[in-house]
């Protein structure tokens, strides 16, 4: 019995030690990831986009509200927010707090569920169910209003379910965006048609990358999409990836820059792993919470994209 107790006695202390470092360290070790995609007419930009999701604030986390401060010396010509914001009913003033200088730049947003919704402690194997299991409006409502408004009179444009449009860095940009797929409320006939074709770039917005969101804007004409909600998988495994991403899209891309193609079309997709988790979940292994600086330059003759991977990281300071 002896080696059968010193192995368990091991399994159990590595087990310990990762938890420790998951909850402890990973989940507050910010980093910024950098990605390029080639989507502008030759001549145009480049436009530095940050994109910023699922902060999942709580008043109380003041390292991750500093992390976000530091994000405006990057000096980006557009903010993309992808929903998720907060966590508490009191966190509104610390997540606007926190993104300061970010708010008197342009920006777009939509919300996600736990911007509407307060999370709640949830059995983890649900999330290994088709898209996550079955959606409950559970929890608390959240000052989603607030929230939004905001944002918008901070000069933000609310894409929920809406079109928008912008003129940054001499760029035109065409917005489509719609409410949190997740539960639900997007209304893609409210938005549907081809994408503004006298932009000069057209962008598709939407907090989780369901497919049906992917494959309409897509279809739309949009360039690039910008999605968040999967957390990059939360916890992923070394030589695996990401074992779920709580929606409809494949765990290889629960992260980072893809491509997305309906029939002879085809849209970079961004996934955000977001930067923050729920507090019933305070953990993150293998996927360290981010946000993306993602700088849109002009196509090459091949239209080849490229991205920086963990070499583009940044710690915070």
């Amino acid at each position: 019995m002896r080696p059968v107790v010193t192995t368990l006695v091991g399994v159990g202390a590595v087990g310990v030690g990762g938890f420790a470092y998951a909850a402890g360290y990973e989940v507050r070790a910010f980093r910024l990831r950098r990605a390029e995609i080639p989507c502008l007419p030759t001549g145009r930009g480049p436009v530095k986009v940050l994109h910023v999701s699922d902060i999942h604030m709580m008043p109380s986390q003041r390292g991750k509200q500093r992390w976000l401060r530091s994000l405006a010396d990057l000096g980006p010509d557009l903010v993309v927010n992808t929903g998720d914001n907060i966590s508490h009913r009191d966190a509104v003033s610390a997540v606007t707090g926190a993104l300061g200088d970010l708010l008197d730049l342009p920006g777009v947003f939509v919300l996600g569920s736990n911007d509407y919704w307060g999370p709640v402690m949830k059995n983890p194997l649900r999330y290994f169910q088709r898209n996550g299991g079955r959606k409950r409006l559970q929890g608390p409502q959240l000052p989603w209003r607030m929230l939004r408004d905001a944002f918008s009179e901070a000069g933000w444009q609310d894409l929920t379910n809406r079109r928008g449009e912008a003129t940054v860095a001499g760029v035109r940009i065409a917005f489509t965006g719609v409410d949190d797929p997740h539960l639900g409320y997007d209304d893609l006939l409210a938005v549907s048609g081809p994408a503004d074709p006298t932009a000069d770039v057209r962008l598709g917005i939407s907090h989780a990358p369901y497919l049906r969101v992917l494959d309409a804007y897509t279809a739309a004409g949009n360039e690039a999409i910008f999605a968040g909600h999967t957390h990059g998988g939360q916890v992923r495994v070394p030589g695996i990836g990401a074992l779920v991403t709580n929606c409809d899209i494949d765990t290889r891309r629960s992260r980072g820059l893809h491509r997305h193609r309906v029939d002879e079309r085809e849209a970079w997709l961004h996934v955000s792993a977001g930067c923050g988790t729920s507090p019933y979940a305070p953990y993150r292994f293998c996927c360290y919470p981010e946000a993306t600086l993602v700088t849109l330059t002009a196509r090459p003759a091949a239209g080849v994209g490229r991205q920086r991977g963990s070499g583009g990281e940044t710690p915070a300071r």
